[in-house]
């Protein structure tokens, strides 16, 4: 769904930027990468599973809950790449580590264009508080961030990786544990990259304008 409370300049500066950075054609010596994160609710089966005799797994209703966690989603949508990678929090620290596990996948790029969303932790001051100021250059470096507008989430591809994700690692299983989660979101990674899942992005600045009705100078077309 998309959610666009107001097409000011700004929402239309940075969303024509993210298209653009989409319409790119493939190069490996600038990759472009999607990420984004979701809380995920640890679930523990208060009873045990029983199967019956045709088959089927009968699962009691009632579960106990183990606290929260935190999958980061990261897609290199023209590659069909993915990073994925269970944590115990979304702070700052963890999204600097993994950041930096990305920019290590990539040591010949030129630079790595980075698409992601306004949070808080998605900044240059993150890799600083963890790793230092020398380091945090470094990595930041290597980067071009793109960010989506406010009220723009729908604009990252990492998206449509979180619903993947969503429905076919963890769909209505109950994970209790940070490890289990771990050993889960692993394995689903290491099969969405031997398949090399691709992302057919279709949304183009020139339908944003048709869509949006706004002009290439940002002006918006009246009815």
């Amino acid at each position: 769904m998309w959610c666009v409370p107001e097409l000011d300049e700004a929402y239309i500066e940075r969303m024509e930027d993210v298209l653009r950075v989409y319409e790119r054609p493939y190069d490996p010596r600038e990759p472009v990468v999607c990420v984004d994160e979701r809380p995920v609710q640890l679930l523990d089966d208060v009873r045990n599973s029983t199967r019956r005799a045709d088959g089927t797994l009968r699962r009691d209703y009632e579960y106990r809950r183990r606290g929260t966690a935190n999958i980061f989603c990261g897609v290199e949508p023209l590659a069909g790449r993915h990073f994925t990678k269970a944590t115990a929090t979304r702070d700052r620290f963890e999204f600097a580590k993994f950041v930096r596990e990305i920019v290590a996948v990539y040591p010949g790029a030129k630079r790595i264009h980075l698409v992601m969303d306004n949070l808080s932790t998605h900044t240059k001051n993150s890799l600083v508080a963890a790793f230092g100021p020398v380091e945090a250059e470094r990595l930041w470096n290597r980067l071009q961030v793109h960010y989506t507008p406010k009220h723009g989430s729908w604009l990252n591809q990492a998206e449509i990786e979180i619903s993947l994700v969503s429905r076919e690692c963890l769909g209505q299983r109950r994970l209790g544990t940070l490890a289990k989660l771990k050993e889960q979101t692993r394995a689903w990674n290491r099969v969405a990259n031997r398949a090399r899942r691709t992302i057919n992005w279709r949304f183009t600045r020139r339908k944003a304008r048709e869509t949006f009705r706004y002009s290439t100078n940002f002006t918006r077309v009246k009815d």
